[in-house]
């Protein structure tokens, strides 16, 4: 364990595992997700079941957490008696909540912040968390763990195939996904975050089956030679197709440490709509 007093702070939108989010030393802040008659916080009061369910009659909005939120997290960080800050966040091409958490933790100097863009969106983010945490618990300066983080941005990459791109649509975070003829030919795109953190079309296959096992192939092509990799897959209400690609990856990528399996967060679920399915690779060597 560093003998240094370090904090994790991520946004919900980063999906982080169970097990992490449990953690005393990482903290959430949560998006919001509005409705016209109501507002829930995500993962704390409404599931990604509760949206799919009520997709049909309404898709609702989601927001940044407020200033004063943040501000309370921060409040509580201190508090509890940390010095120094690790806030990782998923892509400021995707959302704002980068420049609203870096805007509060300016009102902070007794904290050292280091504000980590990810460029990536649901596990793709968190796995930079994950690591951040690991590194800490083997003794990991900040110093040190600033710079493995910023120079691995492009070591975590998520390949998404969706069921339909109309949410995307509807939410205005198609970035420069091309939707034009996908539906009329049944054409599924699969899509990722580039460098600057937007959506893009990085394939496109005819077909469901086709689409997931291209998504299998971009994954290996991506981890290469690497020895040492974090697979993960996440869904949207797709969980049977999910698990069998949990063991394609397995068998694609057998020196894999592990491979992380779980829904995603009811917030991303607003501008995916059901039948996502996330998988991807951390490269940790």
């Amino acid at each position: 364990m560093s003998s240094e007093k370090i904090a994790i702070l991520v946004d919900s939108g980063c999906d982080v595992p169970e097990t992490l989010a449990q953690a005393d030393n990482l903290y959430v802040i949560p998006l919001k997700i509005i409705y016209q008659d109501a507002e829930y916080t995500d993962k704390l009061d409404i599931t990604a079941e509760e949206i799919y369910d009520r997709l049909p009659t309404e898709i609702p909005k989601t927001s940044l957490p407020e200033g004063a939120y943040i501000q309370t997290v921060f409040e509580q960080i201190v508090a509890d008696g940390y010095e120094k800050v690790l806030a990782i966040t998923i892509s400021s091409g995707l959302s704002g909540t980068f420049n609203s958490i870096r805007l509060v933790a300016e009102n902070f100097p007794m904290l050292d912040t280091f504000m980590f863009d990810t460029k990536n969106i649901g596990i793709g983010a968190g796995a930079h968390a994950i690591r951040a945490a690991e590194l800490i618990d083997s003794g990991s300066s900040f110093d040190a763990i600033t710079k493995i983080l910023a120079n691995g941005v492009k070591n975590s990459k998520i390949f998404f195939s969706v069921a339909t791109l109309e949410y995307l649509q509807k939410g205005g975070r198609i970035g420069l996904v091309s939707s034009i003829v996908g539906n009329m030919l049944n054409l599924n795109p699969i899509i990722s975050c580039n460098d600057d953190g937007i959506y893009y079309t990085v394939a496109k296959s005819r077909g469901r089956k086709k689409s997931l096992e291209k998504s299998v192939k971009l994954v290996k092509d991506f981890v290469g030679n690497h020895q040492k990799v974090r697979l993960f897959v996440a869904h949207g209400n797709a969980a049977k197709e999910a698990l069998i690609l949990v063991d394609a990856l397995k068998a694609a990528i057998p020196q894999a440490i592990d491979v992380l399996y779980g829904q995603i967060s009811p917030a991303l679920v607003v501008h995916t709509g059901p039948g996502l399915i996330g998988i991807g690779a951390h490269i940790l060597d």
